[in-house]
């Protein structure tokens, strides 16, 4: 089949979109945890960076082959967006230095604030497909929090006396966790001394001061009532800001035996883990070791693989990705992290694919999956297509469009390389123990937004997987 016949086929099986969602409704209910706080998003040219380099007088040595993962000054918060800018990359870094804080709100600002954290973000999107009951975790929920929630009665949260309530109507006094999303486009450029610096992909840079969300402070009431309360679902993440030198260790085994408590109380209850970029080494080994084995499912991107395979000694695997980030190289780690998490079921998103390796023993098939990550590319792009997921009509603005003619060429180059040709038609094959399922997918050439993204590709594609 050439390109145009392929986009043809996959479009009559993305019909099956409408019909997931529908399923998706009969879900009881799902929570949500840890990490909720209040982005502030801010469009940053290279026209604007040149001018803060030359401001705060960096140099473009100082730009050359970046090592640095997290803050030292104030200043560094420049750097950081260069790298990303530069090598179309999306990070996250964190400090507990407030400074660093104070010179954001000052020399970058923001264009607008909006729902943050994994935890939020999935939180809005899963009460929006529809179920029953969506219980999020909040560490901080003054009225500035609650108004990133969206006006739904099936989004739940708990206000200071431990009652469930409607999340935009609870008002704690407490303070606002903001955190700073500093976007750039594909193409944009500025030159510095010799070098010109241009964009190859649109990304984001995070910066993150959270004192709640970086030390894991656990609200009780939430504990308390999974301890007690049946969810179909327990979507996690919020272990990425932590840092060793923090207690950050403490705080990952501290958090095993309440997350297996619920489980006890829940014994079919879906744990899935998103990784999430998380920059100290120490922080990421934990949570392989920690969260990992009591997950039955985990998300992650390119670059979040990367991180993975380099904290567990994957250094050549690491570098050759590096060097051609293709979906084949890629499927490479995903079966290296599969055997060696023996997670029941892992699902990495790339640019244009999406591939999940799963045990035959998870409770949903590979068909199941399949549809729920063809679900997930209508919502993630029709999210960069709106710029947010405001109301229903919102989740399927891109369905009828064409998979990526990128996807489907990543997607060709994968089944050859397993010698699988059935995979490039029906998106799934066996590769010795487990399933794989792989999708091409919806892209938008100018997205609106890409925050959230693959949260939202995440969670969407394992609760639509029925």
């Amino acid at each position: 089949m050439d390109t145009k016949q392929l986009q043809i086929l996959w479009a009559k099986k993305y019909q099956v979109v409408p019909k997931q969602l529908e399923k998706v409704k009969k879900i009881s209910a799902v929570a949500t945890a840890f990490n909720t706080n209040i982005d502030a998003v801010v469009k940053i040219s290279g026209k604007q960076l040149k001018k803060l380099l030359d401001r705060y007088k960096i140099s473009e040595t100082e730009l050359q082959n970046i090592k640095l993962t997290s803050f030292r000054e104030p200043k560094d918060a420049l750097i950081a967006i260069v790298k990303c800018f530069s090598r179309g990359i999306a990070e996250e870094w964190t400090t507990a230095d407030i400074s660093v804080y104070e010179w954001l709100k000052q020399e970058i600002g923001y264009d607008r604030l909006q729902m943050g954290g994994q935890g939020g973000i999935i939180a809005n999107a899963m009460a929006l497909l529809g179920i029953k009951k969506v219980i999020t975790h909040t560490n901080s929920h003054p009225e500035l929090q609650a108004k990133q929630f969206l006006d739904l009665d099936n989004l739940l949260a708990f206000d200071v006396n431990g009652q469930l309530k409607k999340a935009t109507e609870i008002a704690r006094n407490e303070p606002p966790m903001i955190h700073w999303i500093i976007e750039f486009d594909k193409g944009d450029n500025f030159s510095l001394g010799d070098k010109t610096f241009v964009c190859p992909k649109s990304n984001r840079f995070i910066a993150t001061y959270d004192p709640l969300n970086m030390n894991l402070a656990v609200n009780q009431h939430f504990k308390t009532y999974l301890n007690s309360h049946k969810v179909s679902y327990l979507l996690l993440s919020g272990f990425h800001p932590l840092l060793k030198e923090n207690n950050g260790l403490k705080l990952i085994k501290n958090i095993v035996p309440v997350i297996k408590k619920w489980q006890k109380a829940n014994p079919k209850m879906i744990v899935h883990l998103e990784v999430a970029s998380t920059q100290d080494k120490a922080i990421r080994k934990a949570i392989i070791d920690d969260i990992a084995p009591i997950s039955q499912s985990i998300g992650l991107n390119e670059r979040e693989t990367l991180d993975l395979l380099n904290v567990l000694g994957k250094k050549a695997l690491s570098q050759k990705i590096e060097k051609e980030m293709t979906a084949s190289n890629l499927f490479e780690a995903l079966l290296f992290l599969k055997n060696r998490l023996k997670t029941p079921r892992i699902q990495l998103h790339m640019f244009g694919l999406y591939m999940t390796l799963q045990d035959s023993s998870f409770p949903r098939s590979a068909d199941d999956n399949l549809k729920g990550m063809m679900t997930a590319s209508v919502v993630a792009s029709s999210k960069a297509y709106n710029g947010a997921l405001a109301k229903y009509q919102d989740l399927t603005a891109t369905l009828g469009q064409s998979v990526s003619e990128v996807g489907l060429k990543e997607l060709s180059s994968l089944a050859q390389k397993l010698k699988t040709p059935e995979l490039l038609e029906k998106g799934i094959c066996s590769v010795g123990d487990y399933t794989l399922s792989a999708t091409p997918t919806i892209l938008v050439e100018k997205p609106k937004t890409l925050v959230g993204m693959g949260d939202t590709i995440s969670s969407i594609s394992l609760v639509c997987g029925r």
